[in-house]
């Protein structure tokens, strides 16, 4: 299981806002494919995969804001 958590985006930049996941439970995802898009007060950014495989769980609903080093879902 991959633990996919919110990487530091930008300098300065401790927390973001999930605008959309590419992805829903149950698709195969790849890695380095976008998951999800996030957006902070300086800009946009779509957030790779870190690994292959399956979303297993989305913890983080579309409109939510998450911090740095925040679980957003499972990757089996």
């Amino acid at each position: 299981m991959t633990d996919v958590k919110l990487p530091v985006l930008a300098e300065g930049v401790n927390k973001a806002t999930v605008a959309y996941w590419h992805k829903s439970v149950g698709d195969a995802v790849k890695e380095g494919e976008d998951l999800v898009e996030l957006v902070t007060d300086k800009a946009t950014f779509n957030m790779p995969s870190p690994a292959s495989g399956v979303l297993k769980e989305v913890l983080i609903s579309e409109g939510a804001e998450v911090s740095v080093g925040q679980l957003l879902a499972r990757i089996e």
